[in-house]
């Protein structure tokens, strides 16, 4: 990779780690449902330009955007608000196995033995995150992510089935159509919570704009312009480096604890995702001749 661009994927990964810090903090000021609604609605106005009307996809998009917008940001904020940031950035790394899983389910994508024992040993490190006693992490929290991380798994298999579109029209549409759904969730599951918006911190409103403005907008538009440009293989290990930010945001910003059972989940965790990650795909049996 060039430099410049080299150093492009590193901030994008420096600004989706201190997500999980910024947003953890912005929970304690918003409601974790009601947060996500505005950072979709600040989302969808920074990205209205984009709103053309995706021909024959809108029906796709719509259940994109309640997958994705509603089900997967609503358990991984709501639960993010009950354990550390540092662990929540690790146990969302249940994506990559469990987006494994279901490229074998669905696409008949081979997995092969080295990613499949990627795969045991990411979710072995879950385990020992969810093993771990914690004053500070709640189990149910903990849950909550790893079901996000499945939720998100789900999504990226309908984003794969969607077809063709431009990256920027997506985000903006799931955007606008999450938002009113968030708002609902919010107040069903909530409460009628708009009072603690005006008397927000600045914590609250900072996780809103950075949400909507570095981790979407600038975050999302680089990374897929680099997918676009270097091989995936280049490209997709770097993005080991946000949960690694966001361990490391995690202990120093919010001086969570650095405990050998957390920093153990870690690593292996990481090891397993790096493994399906790199791992060559099997090649196709040949036919019979």
């Amino acid at each position: 990779m060039r430099p410049i661009d080299l150093l492009a994927a590193v901030a994008v990964n420096l600004a989706w780690g201190l997500n999980f810090t910024i947003a953890k903090l912005g929970v304690a000021e918003l409601p974790p449902m009601l947060m996500i609604s505005l950072r979709y609605g600040l989302t969808a106005l920074l990205l209205v330009r984009w709103l053309r009307w995706p021909r024959g996809q809108f029906r796709q998009i719509l259940a994109l955007s309640f997958v994705l917008g509603f089900l997967h940001f609503s358990l991984m904020i709501t639960g993010l608000a009950g354990i550390d940031s540092s662990v929540a950035a690790i146990a969302v790394q249940a994506q990559v196995p469990f987006a494994a899983i279901l490229a074998f389910v669905f696409f008949k994508d081979a997995i092969g033995w080295r990613r499949a024992g990627g795969i045991a040993l990411a979710l072995g490190g879950i385990a020992v995150l969810a093993g771990q006693p914690s004053g500070t992490s709640d189990p149910l929290s903990l849950a909550m992510v790893i079901a996000a991380s499945l939720v998100w798994a789900v999504s990226s298999i309908q984003v794969k089935k969607l077809g063709s579109i431009d990256t920027l029209v997506l985000n903006a549409w799931i955007a606008l159509l999450a938002a009113p759904q968030l708002l609902v969730g919010s107040l069903v599951f909530e409460g009628d919570r708009w009072a603690t918006v005006p008397q927000a911190g600045i914590w609250g409103w900072i996780a809103v704009v950075y949400m909507a403005v570095a981790v979407t907008v600038f975050g999302y538009g680089i990374w897929y312009r680099l997918l676009l440009r270097y091989p995936v293989t280049t490209v997709m290990p770097l993005s080991l480096l946000a949960p690694t930010f966001g361990v490391l945001c995690g202990i120093v910003l919010l001086g969570e604890p650095a405990d050998p059972a957390k920093l153990l989940g870690a690593a292996i965790t990481l090891a397993g995702v790096a493994v399906v990650i790199l791992a060559p795909r099997p090649k196709p049996p040949e036919p019979a001749t």
